[in-house]
């Protein structure tokens, strides 16, 4: 099965409580005790995003984080990017030499590339703004179902 860390996931949870209340300055603290986070992972969450532009910091002793843009102008990739590196399932994420002790073997290579691009631009296709709205029509995936947002009107 293919996941995403926990800093990962808990980075999402974060940004989306931080894109419901755009306007206020939001601290650690009370981040991690509304999200039911460990505030040291909560602290160390925040400022990686804050080094990777997603972030604002404010400082002071009322300051806090705040979305650096629009929720609808970051990507879902554009978290998981900040917390993980390049979004791929194998090695095989650039195009350049090198990049794995298998390549001059590897007859499927082109293929990973083409489904880490897949994934890649699925993720970047989903808004923060889109992941903090309910879910409310169910989607089959294979076997699986999953909830999709409805229409809009």
């Amino acid at each position: 099965m293919i996941r995403i860390t926990k800093q990962s996931d808990y980075a999402i949870v974060l940004m989306t409580r931080l894109a419901n209340g755009a306007d206020a300055l939001h601290n650690a603290a009370s981040l991690a005790s509304d999200s039911q986070l460990p505030a040291p992972t909560v602290s160390k969450i925040l400022k990686i995003l804050a080094r990777a532009g997603l972030l604002e910091s404010h400082r002071g002793v009322k300051g806090g984080y705040t979305l650096a843009r629009d929720p609808e102008s970051i990507s879902v990739a554009e978290i998981i990017s900040a917390l993980e590196g390049p979004i791929a399932v194998t090695e095989c994420i650039e195009d350049g030499p090198g990049e794995c002790s298998q390549e001059p073997f590897c007859a499927v290579r082109g293929n990973w590339q083409r489904i880490n691009l897949a994934i890649r631009q699925a993720l970047e296709a989903i808004s923060l703004a889109e992941m903090t709205e309910p879910l409310e029509r169910l989607v089959t995936l294979g076997r699986r179902s999953m909830e999709q947002p409805a229409e809009p009107s």
